[in-house]
Parts: structure tokens; sequence; C-alpha cells
């Protein structure tokens, strides 16, 4: 199993260059450390590149899953098998993201980190629209589940590409969940440790009432278009050859951002 670390990030030039580099430090390949800007206008594209990252670019804000897409692809196009997914304001530790990155040994399954909100300190609004994401996830899935929101993953790049995922925001990420229990993808769940800084130092751009009304809409045009077609999942390959590590360069960002 080779995994690459993928960051989507917008306007976090605050924190990006320390998850990089804390990030690149702990990594079996540093190179393998990728951040998605999706279109932040503060810098953070060029101090995620100085702290040692490759940097894919989208020109405008798109979205939070256009931002993982878009990096899955890159990542499978240079040879890696899965990707752990975390997030570019520090609440999840890059020690744990390592961990998670090698906590199941089968690369075809679907790892969601489980975040315990009450003991983490976060908003009562965070712990109440994950209640009600989990709640209608668990309902229509036919499953339970512990954390549909958590953004600390580790996702088969193949597998996860060809489930035909649509949207572009924070919904991406309950989306990916359903399809993958419709198509039979085994999902693994494990706790994970996250940080909450205090409420003026938090750099969030996820609103409480609106995400969680639109996640609740995908959910249930992802649940009758599932049952309908579920996607197919194409059998297991080798994954493409590495290509030679290079600089992290403007060029390979343009390159992989304008294919979307």
């Amino acid at each position: 199993m080779r995994p690459c670390a993928i960051i989507p990030a917008y306007q976090a030039a605050r924190t990006v260059a320390e998850v990089v580099r804390a990030t690149r430090a702990l990594w079996p390949e540093p190179s393998a450390v990728f951040v998605v800007d999706d279109g932040s206008t503060d810098g953070t594209a060029d101090l995620a590149r100085a702290a040692g990252a490759t940097v894919l670019s989208h020109p405008n804000n798109r979205g939070k899953g256009a931002a993982l897409r878009t990096g899955m692809m890159h990542a499978l196009r240079r040879g890696f098998d899965v990707a752990v997914t975390l997030d570019a304001d520090a609440q999840h530790p890059p020690a744990e993201a390592h961990r998670i990155a090698f906590v199941d040994p089968d690369p075809r399954a679907l790892v969601l980190g489980v975040r315990d909100l009450v003991r983490a300190g976060a908003p009562r609004a965070n712990q109440m629209s994950n209640r009600i994401s989990n709640l209608f996830l668990s309902l229509f899935s036919g499953r339970p589940l512990a954390d549909t929101q958590c953004g600390l993953r580790r996702y088969p790049l193949q597998t996860t590409l060809s489930l035909g995922a649509r949207d572009e925001g924070y919904a991406f990420e309950a989306e990916i969940i359903l399809r993958a229990i419709a198509a039979g993808v085994r999902i693994v769940e494990v706790p994970m440790d996250v940080v909450y800084p205090p409420e003026d130092e938090r750099l969030t751009h996820f609103h409480s009432v609106r995400d969680p009304a639109r996640i609740v809409f995908r959910v249930v045009s992802t649940l009758a278009e599932s049952r309908l077609a579920p996607a197919t999942i194409p059998p297991a390959t080798p994954p493409a050859p590495s290509a030679k590590p290079s600089r992290p360069s403007r060029d390979t960002s343009l390159e992989s951002a304008q294919e979307h």
C-alpha cells in the first residue's frame, strides 16, 4: 500500500505551512504531501509550497469536494493507491493522519476517522450538526455511522473516483459514504483525536446550519440515484508506476487543476 496525504486548503495562510511541515516529517514519502489550494487569495499556495508540499491550484474557490477530487486524480496518476485527507486548519494532528494511513491493511477499504466532539471541546453547533448528519446517513444507508463529517479519512483512490460523486462542497464526504455503502465497499471506522483551538483562533468555512442542510439534500438525492443505479467498482489493478520525484512547481499545480 502506497499512501499520499491530501490537504484541501482555502484561505489557510495562518496554519497550512505548519500542517505541511508536520505531515512531511512523519510521512513515508515526504514528497507525497499534496495541498489543493482552492482559490485562496491570502498566500496559502505560496506558504504551502515553501513548506515543501506539491501544490495543486484552483483559480477560483470551488469547494472542498472539488478540491478533494483534484487531489485524488493527481495522486492516482502518480501511482498512489490510497489517500489520507486532513484539513489545513490544524484540526487533524498529522500523527493521526499517519496512523490512519496504516491502521487497516486493506487498501480497498474506506477508513473513516471518528471524533469525540464533546471531549475535543467542539462548539455545540458543530456537535448538533454532526449528530443530525449521522442520524440521516445511518437511517438512509441502513447501517450505524459514528461520524459522517470528519475530514480525516483514508480513501481508496481508484474505487472512490469510480463511485461518481458529484457534490463540490462539504456534502462530497457524505455522498461518498452513501455511494460506497451502496456499492459494497468495506467501511472501517477508527477513533481519532482532533484539536479545536479557542474560538478566536478557529479557522473554519463550514456553516453549521447551511452546510448540514446541503448535506441532507445531497443524501436524499444520492440515495435515490444509488438505489436505481449503484456504482460498479472496477477490479483492483496495480497502481501506475510512480513518477520520479521532483521539486514542487506551479506548472504541475496548474496542469492538474485545469483538468476539472
